[in-house]
């Protein structure tokens, strides 16, 4: 892994959203940060995948048990139905590996919930298979804070990159003169980039008034 430099940084031809659990059962313990927060980040996240033609694989924990994938999640990718696994470690189910394997990309983009477990355990096996694997923080989360922040540390000593949702879109559209990209990913920041949405808006009414 590129720990420096140009190629270090994201790129959608390489890389490879999995989003592991985000289910009701995984949500009724989440407790180190709030829910409607992680909901909104895994969302954008997905959303901005599909701008970038990012394969983006949505996988479950025995569904029948915890709970379908989450709603607003679900319909980014409408057509599509998540592996339902009996595997806590996501990386041990070939039903989501192969589908890896035959992108041929390296850059292994995860979020999870539980970040101690979904989480870290696929990055941790990942990275001992020669995977340039990042960890999208801020859209996933653990049982508690202490979980959550030990498996960020755990997983940065195995050789994995935390990164937020905002700063993997921001690597994957690299300049805003890139406009087939950049006009479908602002409606995204619009409704799921918070202050910086806000912002946006205000920019874009701008240039409007100017125009």
């Amino acid at each position: 892994m590129h720990k420096n430099g140009l190629p270090a940084l994201l790129r959608p031809e390489d890389s490879i959203v999995v989003l592991i659990d985000h289910q009701p059962y995984q949500f009724a313990n989440l407790h180190s940060h709030e829910p409607t927060m992680i909901v909104n980040n895994v969302v954008g996240l997905a959303k901005a995948a599909k701008v970038f033609n990012v394969p983006t694989i949505l996988t479950t924990v025995i569904e029948e048990r915890g709970g379908n994938l989450i709603k607003g999640l679900q319909e980014v990718f409408p057509d599509q139905k998540p592996i339902n696994r009996t595997f806590i470690n996501t990386w041990q189910d070939p039903n989501v590996t192969d589908l890896v394997k035959e992108s041929g990309r390296k850059q292994l983009i995860l979020a999870a919930l539980w970040t101690e477990i979904c989480l870290a355990m696929p990055a941790i096996q990942a990275l001992g298979e020669g995977y340039d694997v990042y960890i999208v923080t801020d859209a996933s989360g653990g049982v508690s804070s202490e979980a959550h922040d030990m498996a960020v540390r755990r997983m940065v000593q195995a050789g994995a990159v935390p990164m937020t949702w905002m700063a993997v879109i921001s690597e994957w559209q690299r300049d805003w003169a890139r406009v087939e990209s950049a006009t479908e990913l602002s409606a995204v920041v619009l409704e799921h980039g918070g202050a910086s949405g806000v912002a946006l808006a205000w920019e874009i009414q701008l240039l409007q008034s100017a125009g």
